[in-house]
Parts: C-alpha cells; sequence; structure tokens
C-alpha cells in the first residue's frame, strides 16, 4: 500500500514574509508543490490565470467544502485504499494526490479576503536601567526554563532545584538596579502568572515593559492589577484630581492598590481619602481597606478606627479594635488594660507568690463594642475565650503595675494559679507580637536550651516562631541555633523560616551538624527533605567547601533504613552543587554572596 506525507491545513494565510517560491514555502503552506519536476507547473495549469466571476464560482463549486478533507484522507489511508478526488488507484496516485493537495492550497488561500489592519499598538516604554550582564542573563534564561516536577514523584537526584532558586536571584538582581532582558519577559510572566509568591519581585525586575506586554495578553492582566490605574504609574503627590478620578471610579483591586501606595508615602492622605467614601462603601471593601491602615499605624489614626468601632459588620469592627490595641496609649488599650486587670492578680498568701486569674463571667455590649467576639469557636469554653482577647489587647506596660512592678522575664516565671498558665502566656505571646514588644518577646521565649523549648510547654512552637519575628536578625539565628543544638531538627522547620537570608555562620553550622548526626544515627534522609530544602536557599554559600567530607556513602548501622546512606550521601551532594551555583548566581550578578 501506498503512503504518503500527512497533510496540514493550509487554511490560515501565509504570514507576509513566507517565500512562495516552490522550493521554500513557509511554515503552514500545507505540502510541498514541488514533489516531483513539474509540480508547479501542474498547480498552474489546475488553478489558472485569474478567473473570472463565473469561472471561480464554478470552481468553488466544483471543489466543494470537503475536497480537503478527501484529501487528507487518502493521504492518511493511502492511495492503494482511497484514491485521491479524481484519481485512480496506480503508481501515479500518490503524485497525483500531491498535485490535487498543492492546487486546492493555493485556490484555498487566494480565496481568502485580507482582514482590516489593526492598530499598531504603542512602542513599549524604555526601561532607563543597566542592562544585565551576559553571564547573568544566561543564567536566567535557565532558571525560567526549569520545570519544576518533571522527574514525577521519585528521588530528586544531586541536581539543584532552579526554580526554587529564581526568587533568590530575583531578589538580588533588584537590589543591584538591573533591568530585564526584553526577551526573558514573556518567560518570566509566565513563572509570575504560576506563582504569586515571586509577583512583587518578578515585576519589580520586569519593570514597565511587563506592563505594556500585560495589556497585549490576558494571560497577563495580573500585572496590570498589581499597579494602579490599570498600568499605568501611580499619581504624583500633587496630583490630587488624578488620585480622586482612580479612587472613584476605578476597579476594586485598583482601589485597594492606589490605597496601599498612598499610604505608604502618606498615610494622612490616605486615611482622609478613605474617610471620604467610607460609609457607602461595601462591607468587604471596608475591610480591605482597613487594613491598608497597617502600614504607618500612628496615634492620629485613632479618630478614625474609634469610629470604625461602631461599623455594622462585625469583622470591621474586630479589625479595628485590633488596630487600636496596637497603639498603647489609645482609648480602646486603657480600657482593655482596666478589663484585663481585674482578670489578674497577685495571690501574696503563696509561697512562692503566684497569679491569680478569675476570667470575666459575661460579655457586655462595651467589651463586644472593642472588638471582643462574644461566641467561642467549637472545643473552647467562653470564660476562657473572653480572657484570652482581654489579654491580648491590654498593654503590656498593664503588667509590671499590676504584679508589684515585676520585669517581664519575672513575671513569665511566676506560677500561674489553677490551670491558667497556658492560657495567660499564649495571650501574652499575641500581645508580644502585635505590640512588637522585644523585651516581652525575649522573656516568654526563654532560653533555647531550657529543657521545654522542644516540648509543648506554656508556648508553642508556632508562638516561638512569631515572637522570633519581633527580634533583631542576630537574635533569631543566635536563638535558633541554640535550639536546633540542644533539641535538633524535628521541631526547628517553623523556626528556621524565621531566620534571614543567608544564615548566620552559627545557624548554619547547627544545621549541618544536625544533619550530620542524623545520618549517622541511620535517621530516614527523607524526615528532613524540609530542612534539607531550605538548607539549599538558605545556607551561606561559603560554608559548600565544608560540607565536602559529607558526600561519601557512610557505613550504614544495623538498625538504619535500607539505602539511607546513598540518599543521605545524595542530598549533601545536591546541597554542595546548589551552594556553588549560588555563589556563581550572585558573581555573575556582580554581588557578594
Amino acid at each position: 500500500m501506498t503512503r504518503t506525507p500527512a497533510l496540514t491545513d493550509p487554511s490560515a494565510p501565509a504570514p507576509a514574509t513566507a517565500s512562495t517560491h516552490p522550493s521554500a514555502p513557509g511554515p503552514d503552506t500545507g505540502p510541498r508543490i514541488d514533489a516531483e519536476p513539474g509540480a508547479t507547473s501542474r498547480a498552474t495549469a489546475a488553478t489558472g490565470p485569474d478567473p473570472d466571476p463565473e469561472t471561480g464560482a464554478e470552481a468553488e463549486a466544483e471543489a466543494g467544502p470537503g475536497v480537503w478533507e478527501e484529501l487528507v484522507t487518502s493521504a492518511l489511508l493511502g492511495t492503494d485504499r482511497r484514491p485521491p478526488p479524481g484519481g485512480e488507484r496506480g503508481p501515479g496516485a500518490s503524485a497525483a494526490l500531491l498535485d490535487a493537495a498543492a492546487a486546492e492550497t493555493v485556490r484555498r488561500r487566494a480565496g481568502l479576503r485580507p482582514a482590516r489592519a489593526a492598530r499598531r499598538p504603542e512602542p513599549a516604554p524604555e526601561d532607563p536601567r543597566p542592562p544585565l550582564p551576559a553571564a547573568a542573563a544566561r543564567r536566567l534564561t535557565a532558571l525560567l526554563a526549569d520545570r519544576p516536577g518533571a522527574a514525577g514523584g521519585g528521588r530528586r537526584g544531586s541536581a539543584p532545584d532552579l526554580m526554587e532558586l529564581l526568587p533568590q536571584w530575583l531578589a538580588t538582581a533588584n537590589a543591584r538596579g538591573f533591568a530585564a532582558p526584553p526577551q526573558a519577559l514573556p518567560a518570566l510572566l509566565d513563572a509570575a502568572r504560576g506563582r504569586t509568591d515571586l509577583r512583587p519581585a518578578a515585576l519589580t525586575f520586569a519593570g514597565p515593559r511587563a506592563l505594556w506586554l500585560a495589556r497585549l495578553n490576558p494571560d497577563w492582566r495580573f500585572a496590570l492589577r498589581a499597579t494602579p490605574g490599570a498600568g499605568t504609574a501611580l499619581p504624583g503627590s500633587d496630583a490630587t484630581e488624578r488620585v480622586r478620578g482612580l479612587w472613584d471610579e476605578g476597579l476594586f483591586a485598583e482601589r485597594v492598590t492606589l490605597l496601599a501606595s498612598l499610604r505608604a508615602r502618606d498615610p494622612a492622605g490616605a486615611r482622609e481619602l478613605l474617610a471620604s467614601t467610607w460609609a457607602t462603601e461595601r462591607a468587604e471593601d471596608r475591610l480591605m481597606f482597613l487594613d491598608s491602615l497597617r502600614t504607618g499605624l500612628a496615634a492620629a489614626d485613632e479618630p478614625f478606627l474609634e469610629q470604625a468601632l461602631a461599623d455594622r459588620s462585625r469583622n470591621v469592627r474586630a479589625t479595628a479594635a485590633e488596630l487600636l490595641s496596637a497603639l498603647p496609649h489609645s482609648a480602646l488599650a486603657a480600657r482593655m488594660a482596666a478589663r484585663a486587670a481585674t482578670c489578674v492578680s497577685l495571690d501574696r498568701t503563696l509561697t512562692p507568690p503566684a497569679i491569680a486569674v478569675e476570667a470575666p463571667h459575661e460579655c457586655d455590649a462595651g467589651m463586644e463594642r472593642d472588638g471582643v467576639v462574644a461566641k467561642p469557636p467549637a472545643g473552647r469554653g467562653e470564660r476562657s475565650w473572653w480572657f484570652g482577647q482581654l489579654v491580648e489587647a491590654a498593654p503590656l506596660a498593664t503588667w509590671p503595675t499590676r504584679l508589684a512592678g515585676r520585669t517581664a522575664e519575672e513575671i513569665v516565671a511566676l506560677p500561674v494559679s489553677d490551670g491558667w498558665r497556658n492560657e495567660l502566656h499564649a495571650a501574652w505571646c499575641r500581645a508580644a507580637v502585635r505590640q512588637r514588644d522585644g523585651v516581652w518577646a525575649r522573656a516568654l521565649l526563654g532560653a533555647p536550651t531550657a529543657p521545654e523549648a522542644g516540648g509543648p510547654g506554656a508556648v508553642s512552637l508556632a508562638e516561638r516562631a512569631k515572637l522570633l519575628g519581633t527580634l533583631s536578625a542576630g537574635e533569631r539565628a543566635e536563638w535558633v541555633a541554640g535550639f536546633i543544638a540542644t533539641h535538633g531538627l524535628s521541631e526547628a522547620f517553623q523556626l528556621l523560616g524565621m531566620c534571614g537570608v543567608p544564615w548566620a555562620t552559627p545557624l548554619g553550622r547547627a544545621v549541618v551538624d544536625a544533619l550530620n548526626i542524623a545520618r549517622d544515627a541511620g535517621s530516614y534522609p527523607w524526615s528532613f527533605s524540609g530542612v534539607m530544602g531550605l538548607a539549599e536557599r538558605c545556607l551561606d554559600p561559603s560554608e559548600a567547601n565544608r560540607l565536602d567530607g559529607l558526600l561519601a556513602i557512610p557505613d550504614e548501622p544495623e538498625d538504619a533504613s535500607p539505602g539511607a546512606g546513598g540518599y543521605w550521601a545524595e542530598a549533601f551532594q545536591r546541597l554542595v552543587t546548589t551552594l556553588r551555583l549560588r555563589a556563581a548566581m550572585a558573581g555573575e550578578l556582580g554581588a557578594v554572596s
């Protein structure tokens, strides 16, 4: 049976730059019409000179709408089983099929009416930032070309995960002030579309040309939503009318972005803008707008937030109360301090003295107005629920005065009667995080080497992680390093996520030492895959040479999981390779590792 090449649909017009020479068809010109000598002449003979209207109509009727489909069917089934339309089986059937296809291609394209030319887009704006060094541009292309998960759910191997290095690369490139290569913008926008965590850094790096492209491709509209005015620059502080127009007529996402941007540079102006339309906004919109006041929160915001305490939306009232409680000198903070103080006292009849707790017996209207939620979640007692909210919202300066002038450390060390310790300390943790109080955070964290730091304790690991956020980067790293040295890595993942990148040398070495101890103990390597992934992204690249001794496959203890040594060696090899790659990336961008 004779087979012929598959045919492609020629119904779309050829590009204007495509050659019409028979030996150089365009990328979508259907079958080659030079399949044998004379094919071109036969195609021309089939179409003839420019037909008059009647001849054209007869040709259209003769060809019929299904001729191309019949030719495709003949090509797929073979001319022995299905001869071409008007042809016969035999040695010349294949050539006849190609001739007919060439003629049909020309006929169909000649019959298309040209579309009206669209208006050309405005030229892309210039990006004044310096271009990337050539090596860094090549690295960016490699990072964007990597697709995670291509190998399925098996072993990762020793190759670095390039997509996980892209956020760090973007942060370094933005810090150096480089402009994105124009040819990399589509891939960069595609990556940001799929990963919302990449969007802020990716759009900063992409610059104004990303917004220009986003107007032309609906898949990239997220870039317009991230910038006020549908991709236009934020109006300057002197353009009051433009700001007002965008606030009154813009889409919700544009208004949120406008308010956040304005709040960052003119807190009072942003608050006044919000107050001007507050009464007419929807409840869900008021909640989002109110959240923007977290930026630059100050005593000047108190009158507006006090008014919001009377809002008809419970969520709006709760958010306003939370913001007011973060202002330690606000009227709400004073009211909450008075309520909380009646619940906590020092029982001097005990030796040593202890904190006595008497939780509120009701949630009155005043408490609800000040943001206390009356109904507790499932499984929670009402009185403990109300008590926790009062203590959380009270200024931490309340307690030294209330508890005989003791310091935060001394107060935290006091015993608490009747099983209220966990509830009281958890509320103090939330207050320290809300009020950004480092003194109380240190007292509640305690020593990282304390036995209870690795157990349930009064302060959970999740609460400790939040407390660490109130400390400086150096203090965080020092505390977590001490925690890992004492308690190992099994509970350290949340804490490591709060530390600055790259990790300080003591922290990085504590992590590597703990991984080495786990390997020597025959532990399952995949139990530490999360920490190993963090180490790849956060360990200082200068530590790579120190890890060379961990690349060999160790002798496995008798009780070790089978094959664990090979997995550990592979994981350390990937770690070392990734660290050296990060060092190379930093060097290409001209940054210090």
